[in-house]
């Protein structure tokens, strides 16, 4: 043989064995997705992912999760993590803040995932642009986000149409779930299909499978929609009441978000007289609904108010008349911490992430105690760990979001919450997530 073939030869190998070992890190990557590996995640993908922009990355994320390309963890939930709050049953305490899916678009996705329930929002009445970009920068050192998205929305009626076709998304029982006949079923390579159906002809059936498209299995999780005010708005109390009238008939829960940086002058409203006017309307509108039971009203607060203010906010959550049914505990904060080393620290807008996780926690604490634990109340701030969300509950949470921690650890962190939540339950010898809200309190007696 002479140089030239072998050559040749060589090149003709080196060729196949990069496409062998090419070939074998794309299956490897490709199952390591599909499975959720939380070291994966964490180590490979996500940082892949963050090398995109911000914003152009968070809009990918929802554009996979609409289309269900996303992973379905392995990890089952345990019965100590269904729980029942307003009278309505999560199937596992952990929840996706609101301002990820932002217009309910990808809430079906987000639930596959293994999130209990799903907050989108916030929603203005009027279709608005937001603030200019660039809007929101990842502190990657601090672990934390700041964004001032300012309501960024599709409006009302758009959002509405999404939650109202997915409201009616149930599997159409108009045809039975087995129908190839005693074949293989291609559709599902899992089970084999018995002859249950008398249709005719190959016509019946390409009339029967193009029905079946207009048709989605909703995923299990409840659904809360977080409502704000157009930035411009002559009237914001009216803004609210038209989002309690709008969505009433579609969310698990209503939230009154009056405590995002982002909007001028929106914070004010936690004030006691601006408060009270505001829960008062918003309460009579939800009375109003035509829908039985009424949906659970929450109000959102930020993580930087003083002690006077805090009482203010549980004296007016808890009049006798105008009631509110929970606490979202807390909002992004505009504070910076002198721990934060990120070239972005300085950036505008609320701050997110594991700089946020104890000052959202001494929020919790103080209104559970103000309101004497009578109001269900939802933690979330720096949220990453089962640790995390178990000194929430203990603080006096009934329920957890997270919404930044998905930014570094990417989907497998929601499995990874409930798991260790589980064991740390457990390991002080509850049973139940129930019996460990406020348990902080109850130690201190």
């Amino acid at each position: 043989m002479n140089a030239a073939a072998t050559g040749s030869n060589f090149w003709i190998q080196l060729k196949q064995a990069a496409v062998i070992v090419n070939g074998g890190i794309v299956i490897f990557a490709g199952l390591n997705l599909y499975r959720g590996t939380e070291k994966f995640y964490e180590e490979i993908a996500m940082p892949m992912f963050r090398m995109l922009g911000a914003e152009t990355a968070h809009n990918l994320s929802i554009t996979l999760a609409k289309y269900k390309i996303v992973p379905r963890p392995q990890f089952v939930d345990p019965p100590s993590l269904k729980t029942q709050v307003w009278g309505k049953t999560f199937p596992n305490v952990v929840g996706l803040a609101a301002g990820f899916d932002k217009q309910g678009e990808a809430v079906d996705g987000l639930l596959k995932m293994g999130f209990g329930f799903i907050e989108v929002g916030s929603v203005t009445p009027e279709p608005q642009p937001g603030n200019p970009k660039p809007r929101v920068f990842r502190l990657t050192e601090d672990r934390a986000v700041v964004n001032r998205y300012g309501f960024n929305s599709d409006g009302h009626d758009a959002v509405f149409q999404r939650l109202y076709r997915r409201s009616a998304a149930e599997i159409n029982p108009g045809y039975p779930s087995t129908y190839l006949g005693e074949q293989r079923n291609m559709l599902n390579i899992n089970f084999w299909t018995e002859v249950e159906d008398d249709r005719k002809s190959e016509w019946d059936w390409i009339k029967v499978l193009k029905r079946r498209k207009r048709f989605r299995k909703k995923e299990n999780g409840l659904l809360g929609v977080n409502l704000g005010k157009n930035k411009t708005s002559p009237d914001a109390v009216e803004d609210y009441v038209k989002g309690v009238r709008k969505f009433g008939p579609v969310a698990d829960y209503l939230v009154i978000n009056v405590s995002s940086p982002n909007t001028p002058g929106l914070r004010d409203m936690q004030r006691q007289e601006e408060l009270a006017t505001l829960i008062d309307k918003v309460v009579e509108e939800r009375n109003k609904l035509a829908v039985n039971p009424k949906p659970p009203l929450l109000v959102k607060i930020a993580p930087d108010l003083n002690e006077e203010e805090k009482k203010d906010i549980a004296t007016v959550i808890t009049r006798p008349k105008s009631k509110v049914d929970g606490l979202i505990i807390s909002n992004t904060t505009v504070e910076r911490p002198q721990s934060l080393v990120s070239k972005n620290k300085s950036e505008t807008g609320g701050l997110s992430g594991a700089p946020l996780r104890e000052k959202s926690l001494e929020t919790i604490r103080d209104m559970y105690r103000l309101t004497n634990g009578q109001v269900a109340i939802i933690g979330v701030g720096g949220v990453s760990s089962g640790k995390d969300a178990y000194d929430k509950v203990k603080a006096g949470a009934s329920l957890v979001q997270l919404y930044t921690a998905m930014i570094y650890q990417g989907p497998p962190v929601v499995a990874k919450i409930k798991r260790e939540l589980d064991e740390l339950l457990r390991n002080d010898g509850f049973t139940h997530i129930s019996e460990a809200v406020g348990a902080d309190f109850r130690n201190k007696v």
